[in-house]
């Protein structure tokens, strides 16, 4: 259904309380997918006046409640991610999983399999990779044929659980297994995911595996992912294909490219006040900067992307910024306060659960601080990253 469907039929006065509460849930489904969350929430408003209180589903029949809760849980998320509220993960995970309760006790597979994907979002934000993996799977048991759609997020999703967790083999099985199935889906919104995703695994292979062929894939599938964004008028995730495309550049060398792109990113997500996406894109610029050369310019932005995330729940995120910042601290000369950064980098890491996090950031100190570190630390910052990485 269309949003202006969707708002044709509220203003229906016939509406039973329950019957409207299923719409507004709908179309702030749309809005979220759509990524305007200020629109979704006000969608919610009726059940949902204050963000840090606990939705009002008084009256409401058990399957509508727990609809409810559902998208106002993921809302949560999101809201909190893009806005840095700390406690919100936490907040959106347990109203999700009461949802989940409600649906599996019905029993509605969907709607519990629906439910399990937005708790994996969750966990994901946190860097709780194996929980996202284990909430995924579940919900994929429980999908068949006829929710196509619904299949198509869950892949989407781990493909970008993998790749965070640095798996890119098993995140390209993923995306080229899944291809014919997202070849019938018809929202552009998720097709424009699917190409983005693939763009960015191609690049990080090429990039480990020195594979060139794999460049021209990746520009083919930003290009793919660029269209069905614009299609669906949704800016977030375009910003996101800008910066996986300045990403891209900057690893050519190609450095001029890569700013433009990174500055089209960071406007669009400014524009959406996005504080933790125009962070990572600070980051990514300031990665692009330590591969020219320019390490003061880049300690200052590496810097300012840790602090923003610092006041969040993202804790991988917040590792991979003090990874960055550590790197441009010690090429600058400030041994001491890089060896700190690395350290807090190993622990935002480890917070999170996030073991290839934790031995990125070890292995960045072995890269830039090796030759200052005495033999027996070494040594043993040696065997910390090959336990990480195995």
């Amino acid at each position: 259904m269309e949003l202006n469907q969707l708002l044709h039929q509220l203003d229906n006065p016939s509406l039973s309380h329950d019957e409207r509460a299923r719409l507004r849930c709908e179309l702030a489904k749309r809005l979220e997918e759509a990524g305007d969350y200020k629109a979704a929430r006000e969608a919610l408003n009726e059940f949902w006046p204050n963000f840090n209180e606990r939705p009002n589903t008084e009256g409401l029949d058990r399957r509508t409640a727990a609809e409810v809760l559902l998208r106002i849980g993921a809302l949560t998320g999101w809201v909190g991610s893009t806005k840095q509220i700390a406690g919100a993960q936490e907040r959106a995970k347990n109203l999700i999983s009461e949802s989940t309760n409600v649906f599996e006790a019905l029993p509605d597979e969907a709607k519990a399999a629906e439910a399990q994907i937005e708790l994996a979002v969750c966990y994901r934000r946190e860097g709780a990779f194996d929980e996202a993996r284990v909430m995924l799977k579940a919900a994929l048991s429980r999908l068949n044929d006829e929710d196509s759609e619904l299949k198509g997020v869950a892949l989407v999703r781990s493909v970008g659980v993998e790749k965070e967790a640095t798996r890119y083999g098993a995140a390209l099985n993923i995306l080229t297994e899944s291809a014919p199935l997202f070849e019938t889906i018809n929202s552009h919104a998720l097709k424009g995911k699917f190409h983005n995703e693939f763009g960015a695994v191609l690049t990080l292979l090429s990039e480990k595996e020195h594979r060139e062929d794999y460049i021209d894939c990746a520009l083919v599938e930003y290009a793919a992912a660029s269209f069905h964004f614009e299609q669906a008028g949704h800016d977030r995730y375009q910003a996101c294909v800008e910066n996986n495309l300045g990403y891209l550049y900057s690893m050519l060398g190609r450095y001029a490219e890569a700013h433009e792109h990174l500055n089209r990113a960071r406007r669009l997500l400014v524009s959406l006040k996005d504080t933790v996406h125009v962070a990572q894109v600070d980051e990514t610029r300031a990665r692009a900067m330590l591969a020219e050369g320019r390490n003061a310019e880049a300690e200052r932005l590496a810097r300012a992307a840790a602090d923003t995330l610092e006041r969040g729940d993202h804790q991988h995120l917040l590792a991979e910024a003090l990874t960055t910042h550590g790197t441009a601290l010690a090429r600058l000369g400030r041994h001491e306060q890089a060896r700190l950064t690395f350290q807090r980098a190993v622990e935002a890491a480890e917070q999170a659960g996030d073991i290839e996090g934790a031995g990125n950031a070890t292995l960045a100190v072995i890269e830039e601080l090796g030759e200052l570190l005495p033999t027996r630390e070494l040594r043993n910052k040696h065997l910390s990253k090959s336990y990480l990485v195995f």
